[in-house]
């Protein structure tokens, strides 16, 4: 007779033979799992009406808020750029007088006005990518 060593696994009362490869874990980051958990989400998404519901709803929402948002984001750097080209006039002003006196040379008041023009340009380009924005459905 065998002993108890010697025998099967299933006579030593293993479920496992001891020559099989033990299972590593399997590390998974958090993000790996939000992603598994969101796919079998939209997977559950696509079959419940509810879920679509919320899911269309959520995307309204976010792209009104985005468009709001954009809008935003134009008007304050226009109103930051057409401040700024505000103190290149004053520059220009500035400038001017000096280049009248003799003080200054050509090239100083050419480079305000173009500094001036430039962000001028930009804040006013700025808004009118606000209202050509607003005036699509």
């Amino acid at each position: 007779m065998l002993s108890a060593a010697t025998g099967s696994p299933r006579e030593r009362g293993l479920i496992v033979a001891p020559e099989a490869a033990k299972i590593e874990v399997v590390k998974v980051s958090t993000w790996q799992k939000i992603g598994v958990v969101a796919r079998v989400a939209g997977r559950q998404a696509g079959r419940s009406r509810t879920l679509r519901a919320i899911n269309s709803a959520v995307r309204t929402t976010v792209r009104s808020i985005a468009h709001v948002l954009h809008q935003l984001w134009l008007e304050v750097t226009g109103t930051l750029f057409l401040t700024i080209a505000a103190f290149g006039a004053f520059a220009v002003v500035r400038e001017y007088v000096k280049y009248e006196a003799g003080q200054t040379s050509a090239s100083r008041l050419a480079i305000a006005m173009c500094f001036t023009l430039a962000f001028a340009w930009f804040g006013l380009t700025s808004f009118w990518r606000v209202r050509r924005k607003s005036q699509r459905p």
